[in-house]
């Protein structure tokens, strides 16, 4: 009898102004398993394309469909395939999701849509003139 288990894992980290100031893992929702799923199977369901953050600091939840109170979103600059890891890179330009930070999403439109993946992370204070990139990659396994 063969087993194999899919495993959807990740790893985020935050840089202000090109500093890492965060490393996290995160957890790949109910909602976003589900995504990929249905896109093994057809492409109906839109690309992941978005990056959201808030200020939320509940800890994430298999459910989550959305931020807890999201301060800003934007679309991904980067999203590249090497082996068995999908890497999404967001830059969060000055005066954009500015706040302290504390959580982060990828989503598959500018507003609403599918959230495949949240973290909650210890306080990013994003000043009005920073900029602020986070490299999300998810590993299956």
């Amino acid at each position: 009898m063969i087993t194999e288990n899919l495993k959807l894992t990740g790893h985020v980290t935050v840089a202000i102004n090109d500093e890492v100031v965060q490393e996290i893992p995160n957890l790949v929702v109910t909602a976003g398993k589900g995504y990929v799923a249905s896109r093994m199977k057809d492409t109906t369901a839109g690309a992941m394309s978005h990056m959201a953050v808030g200020t939320d600091s509940t800890a994430a939840a298999a459910g989550d469909t959305a931020l807890g109170a999201e301060s800003g979103r934007v679309a991904l600059t980067s999203s590249t395939v090497s082996a068995n890891v999908i890497t999404y890179v967001a830059t969060f330009p000055a005066g954009t999701a500015t706040a302290a930070l504390t959580e982060a999403a990828i989503l598959n439109a500018s507003s609403g849509g599918t959230m495949l993946c949240r973290t909650v992370y210890a306080t990013v204070n994003k000043g009005s003139s920073d900029a602020m990139t986070i490299t999300w990659s998810i590993t299956a396994s």
